[in-house]
């Protein structure tokens, strides 16, 4: 009875990981199927472990197996990462104790919480980062920094210059800025002095 306690805890908690904080906020379909599958497949493996007496020393040996595994399909984002995480975390809490305590409850909820709120939009809810490559080859960084900050209308709080290329006269930087805390950039920089390549997911 215990154990079905426990499944009922976890799948509980997953769903309101998956459903209530991750797709809400970054919408992105096919995690929700690795999340769900990760959690009940490491509950499962977990609980089959503990049943058959192997010790706790194996499931933390499969925590950090899976741990590891590089997802080569597509990119996946850090605070992805911090999903994936809490997904195996939870599945390992739920799945290797034989008994229900409040300890476990606690911290089931507790990774829940913890994804809640260290996800939140409004936590550093104005930060930005981006890649960006410019049509201007800056050697000046207090030059660079002056433009980025029209260029985006925030304040820059960090860059790292990736390239500086003299001969085709461009820049590549990773910028990391305050939206709304600068200068407005004129309508027309957007689309005459860079090119954004891509949005670097945090």
């Amino acid at each position: 009875m215990d154990q079905f306690l426990l499944v009922g805890a976890d799948l509980a908690a997953i769903s309101v990981l998956t459903f209530a904080v991750y797709f809400p906020r970054h919408h992105r379909r096919d995690l929700v199927a690795a999340f769900l599958g990760v959690n009940v497949g490491v509950v499962a493996v977990a609980m089959t472990l503990s049943s058959a007496s192997v010790g706790i020393g194996l499931g933390m040996g499969l925590f950090g197996v899976l741990s590891i595994i590089r997802l080569r399909s597509s990119e996946i984002a850090q605070h992805e990462i911090a999903y994936y995480f809490s997904a195996l975390a939870i599945g390992l809490l739920a799945g290797l104790p034989e008994h229900v305590s409040p300890l476990t409850g606690t911290l089931i909820a507790l990774m829940v919480a913890t994804m809640y709120v260290g996800d939140h939009p409004r936590l550093f809810g104005r930060y930005r980062q981006r890649s960006l490559r410019l049509d201007t080859a800056y050697t000046d960084e207090d030059a660079l920094r002056a433009h980025l900050e029209v260029l985006l209308g925030g304040r820059v709080v960090n860059l790292s210059v990736q390239s500086v290329d003299l001969v085709n006269d461009f820049t590549l930087v990773d910028v990391r800025y305050v939206v709304g805390d600068g200068p407005r950039a004129p309508r027309e920089a957007g689309s005459l002095v860079a090119k954004p390549d891509h949005e670097v997911r945090a």
